[in-house]
């Protein structure tokens, strides 16, 4: 579904994606590049082997103190914080497959490193973590989709999932698709969350094809591409 969202027309004229092309799916629960062949033909080719992208940025909001969800006050606070005042760690993963959890622990050390020197030290630095930990998690996920472009040869370039309603997220990739001279496909915010037109549009494809569902099947939460 969230990978077939840009097909999803509020009127005809709107443009959608050509195959194949390269969708950078990213929420809670997902990292991944997904070579798009066809609306039936996908090819996970890097994904996460721990954390999600959006894991990342909730476990680490939580650790500052910031409510569930905190991927959206993150984005907010890094607005009004310097990018470049924190380091934090960058995992090396071979090949194009994710990993949060090096990032995660880094940023905890940090903070905790710094309490024990400045017991206010988070509520004084809120923005400048907030925005230096998107900018690494940005990092991230454009360093192992510029090796999935250059495999590739793809043209085309979609985000995808919750984390792709992230500022930052969506300035970053539209910037990286203009300076390669690539089409890019960013969702309305509002088909970036579970939605129901992303679910509709993706049984629409299974209609073309003929693909139906006998109704003594049984149901399932979770399919492999």
């Amino acid at each position: 579904g969230h990978v077939l969202s840009h097909f999803i027309r509020n009127k005809a004229t709107d443009r959608v994606p050509e195959f194949p092309y390269l969708c950078l799916l990213i929420s809670g629960g997902n990292s991944q590049i997904i070579l798009v062949n066809s609306p039936k033909d996908m090819q996970v080719l890097g994904q996460t082997i721990d954390d999600a992208a959006g894991e990342a940025f909730d476990k680490c909001a939580k650790v500052m103190g910031l409510p569930y969800p905190g991927g959206p006050h993150i984005d907010r606070l890094s607005q009004e914080g310097d990018p470049k005042r924190f380091k934090f760690a960058k995992p090396h993963i071979p090949e194009l497959d994710y990993s949060f959890s090096g990032l995660k622990t880094s940023f905890l050390y940090t903070l905790r490193d710094n309490v024990k020197a400045d017991p206010d030290f988070i509520e004084n630095n809120k923005a400048d973590l907030a925005a230096s930990l998107q900018a690494t998690i940005i990092a991230i996920l454009l360093d192992k989709l510029d090796k999935a472009v250059k495999i590739t040869g793809v043209k085309t370039v979609a985000i995808g999932g919750g984390v792709s309603a992230n500022s930052g997220v969506r300035a970053a990739v539209a910037d990286y698709c203009a300076s390669h001279n690539l089409a890019a496909f960013i969702p309305e915010r509002a088909f970036t969350t579970d939605n129901a037109a992303m679910v509709a549009i993706a049984g629409y494809f299974k209609y073309l094809d003929g693909d139906f569902c006998a109704m003594d099947a049984a149901p399932y939460a979770r399919v492999s591409v």
